[in-house]
């Protein structure tokens, strides 16, 4: 049976150059797993991950139907992505919003998309967005209590200065994986001023000063999560490239001090490509969410498309090399609005010519800056 993490925190003993403590967890069996996923023990591990979880209004009208009409039930919308979930040794979301305070509804429901993203497969989520203080930071207080409350590791935002030099750590088979997250920014305002460590926000030199840290202090693999892009460009922006060029390229000693970049905000699929031998996901879309519309306020169905991205990652062969990506897949994902679940469009070829639309539209986006002669392909 394939391992998965379980949510016991290794001792606290190396402290990151940046002042960090040093946290992990080992790992577990999964209670079911995808037969036909990569099985990879002693020689690696599959890493997995997804886009933004945004509960618009239709989605936490399904989530009260789904449970009956009594609380809120985010597992089966959920449960045509957990095969592949489920499947990985370690797998990553993206929460893009803040659970609200009492009283008000997001109180009563958003924990529970916190439970239902645990018992998905989910491991962590990435939290820095530039939604995530629009509860204040009270609201980050509440979302990352109820991360906690779920067994859910998080990276990005942070209830005190300590946790925000805290760096977030897993452990994936026999490998130790940092996640660090970042967003443009937290909307129209800046971080308040007596929290200013609440958010990470994209800085290129702090970014690497980070992944430095984090791979002095013993990581083997150093995953950043980045919430950026132009919303609704299924093409990457300027920056994203620059910046992707410019963190790819940094070194320390035999290794790069980034081993993956994983992005949101976009709300569209975005391309895949290899960067100085690192892979960069621009913009993985997003995995639940209502109907979108655009910037003309007609709709958008792209909106309600993603990828789940998964990636092989295999020991290397000497002791100051890099774990090496050997395997590269993406997921086409939908969001079926109207039956309120995601639909694993690899797995439901036979739907009809609409749903092979859709497919291959997102496989055109994923694989539109060459990422298919590295190696990348479709998987389920």
């Amino acid at each position: 049976m394939i391992s998965r993490s379980r949510q016991v925190a290794l001792a606290l003993t190396v402290v990151l150059a940046a002042g960090a403590a040093w946290q992990g967890r080992e790992h577990r069996p999964p209670e079911s797993g995808h037969p036909e996923a990569p099985v990879v023990r002693d020689r690696g591990f599959t890493l997995v991950a997804s886009g933004g979880v945004l509960p618009h209004g239709p989605v936490l009208e399904r989530a009260r139907f789904d449970a009956g009409g009594g609380g809120h039930d985010f597992g089966p919308m959920l449960s045509g992505a957990r095969p592949v979930v489920a499947g990985a040794d370690l797998a990553l979301c993206h929460l893009e919003t803040a659970f609200g305070a009492d009283g008000d509804p997001g109180s009563t429901f958003l924990p529970e998309i916190a439970r239902a993203l645990a018992a998905t497969g989910y491991d962590g989520c990435s939290t820095a967005s530039d939604h995530a203080l629009d509860d204040g930071t009270d609201g980050i207080r509440r979302t990352l209590d109820a991360l906690d409350g779920a067994g859910l590791r998080h990276a990005g935002a942070a209830r005190s200065e300590r946790e925000a030099r805290t760096a977030t750590v897993l452990r994936a088979g026999r490998a130790e994986v940092a996640h660090l997250a970042y967003t443009y920014g937290v909307g129209a305002g800046p971080l308040p001023p007596g929290a200013p460590w609440a958010v990470g926000l994209i800085d290129g030199p702090r970014i690497l000063a980070d992944a430095r840290a984090a791979r002095k202090a013993g990581a083997d693999v150093v995953v950043v999560s980045l919430h950026w892009g132009t919303e609704g460009q299924e093409a990457p922006d300027e920056r994203q490239v620059v910046l992707a060029r410019s963190l790819t390229a940094a070194r320390t000693g035999h290794r790069p001090d980034i081993d993956l970049i994983l992005g949101t905000h976009t709300h569209v699929p975005q391309a895949y490509e290899k960067v100085n031998g690192t892979w960069v996901v621009y913009g993985l879309g997003d995995q639940i969410t209502g109907a979108t519309t655009g910037r003309e306020g007609a709709p958008d169905p792209r909106g309600n498309r993603s990828t789940l991205a998964r990636f092989t990652f295999t020991p290397p062969g000497r002791p100051d090399g890099r774990w090496e990506v050997t395997r590269a897949e993406f997921v086409p994902q939908l969001y079926d609005v109207d039956a309120g679940r995601v639909v694993d469009l690899g797995r439901a070829l036979a739907e009809g010519a609409e749903v092979r639309s859709v497919r291959d539209r997102i496989r055109t986006a994923v694989l539109s800056r060459g990422a298919a002669k590295d190696g990348l392909f479709m998987g389920e």
